[in-house]
């Protein structure tokens, strides 16, 4: 289902607020987030988002082809393992 055009974008407001001082104060440190939700928005560009994936925060540098996106739709929450392909010479005895 598309989200509506007469909302806005969702943003976190304390991440809005963190990016906002950085810009600011012209720092260029990873900003560390839990909001996985966020919209990405054109001001943000130029920024490094640290964002949380379940066990460490993964940085994303924000450029110009990733407005419009969520911020989680960057960085895996989850391992990807396969299996064990066994051997077919040791398996013929």
């Amino acid at each position: 289902m598309v989200k509506s055009s007469k909302k806005n974008p969702f943003i976190a407001y304390f991440l809005l607020k963190k990016i906002v001082k950085s810009k600011k104060l012209k720092e260029n440190k990873v900003i560390l987030t839990w909001s996985r939700s966020s919209t990405i928005l054109p001001f943000m560009v130029g920024c490094t988002i640290g964002v949380y994936n379940g066990k460490q925060h993964i940085p994303v540098y924000i450029s110009s082809k990733l407005i419009g996106h969520k911020l989680g739709e960057f960085v895996t929450t989850r391992k990807f393992r396969t299996h064990s392909k066994l051997d077919k010479k040791k398996n013929k005895k």
